[in-house]
């Protein structure tokens, strides 16, 4: 008999708690039954990425986010900062236009549930495609310069791997407004590309050299291409790194 009155108060202290949990969680509680986030990358608009991507918690410390990306067609971004103002000029009216599709498993080292501290190794495809842009190239011969037109466009994809830092953030009481700042994060893998020149003018050997040496001479950074000149004009094989970087501040609902 003694040990039930002393069971009483106990189970009726464990009923109190229970409900005062239930009723008032604490400020630093997070709701375990909402584990699916929708977020855009707000700072990608900035550079005409359209962007979405969905984020499902796994447990406490484990979720995968999946994201998607295009930018729409348009100027080459910072292409002066690795073409001389010569060179630029060359490209006047070449735009492009980008796709990425990225799978992100993240490990949360905070409160979890997708709140906190994460960091996530993560695989990138990305494939980026040109217009039909036109190229002027200066031909010397007997101490004259004849300008050459071409037209070109081509493709290239690349496959990379790499890790991001961020921390997630509920903005409301509710926890369903989400903000995730992407830290740094930095990938890094291989590419492949084809892209064409054409012109209308039936190049000569000497021409085919020049035009060759003036591609060559551009000397982006970051990509290593190969040059190919015939009559007609000329191919440029990519085949070398496909690298990029990552940061930026995502929006998002959680349910």
């Amino acid at each position: 008999m003694k040990k039930i009155l002393l069971l009483v108060p106990c189970f009726l202290f464990t009923e109190i708690i229970a409900q005062e949990l239930g009723s008032n969680p604490p400020a630093n509680f997070t709701p375990e039954d909402k584990m699916n986030i929708i977020k855009t990358n707000i700072t990608g608009y900035a550079f005409r990425n359209i962007n979405l991507s969905y984020e499902r918690s796994i447990n406490r410390w484990f979720a995968i986010n999946v994201g998607f990306g295009t930018v729409a067609e348009g100027k080459v971004p910072f292409m002066n900062a690795f073409l001389s103002d010569e060179d630029e000029k060359d490209f006047q009216n070449l735009r492009i236009k980008a796709t990425n599709f990225t799978i992100e498993p993240r490990f949360y080292i905070g409160e979890g549930y997708g709140k906190g501290f994460y960091f996530a190794p993560y695989y990138r495809y990305s494939k980026v495609s040109s217009n039909t842009f036109d190229f002027t190239y200066d031909y010397t011969a007997l101490n004259n310069t004849y300008p050459i037109p071409l037209k070109g466009n081509g493709e290239a994809s690349g496959n990379s791997g790499g890790l991001m830092i961020g921390a997630q953030f509920f903005l409301n009481k509710q926890h369903n407004l989400v903000l995730d700042f992407w830290i740094a994060g930095a990938h890094y893998g291989s590419g492949k590309g084809d892209f064409s020149l054409s012109s209308d003018v039936v190049l000569t050997p000497d021409m085919q050299a020049q035009l060759k040496k003036e591609i060559e001479n551009l000397d982006i950074p970051f990509v290593e291409y190969t040059v190919e000149t015939n009559a007609n004009g000329a191919r440029i094989k990519v085949d070398g790194p496909w690298a990029g970087l990552r940061s930026g501040f995502s929006l998002g609902y959680r349910f």
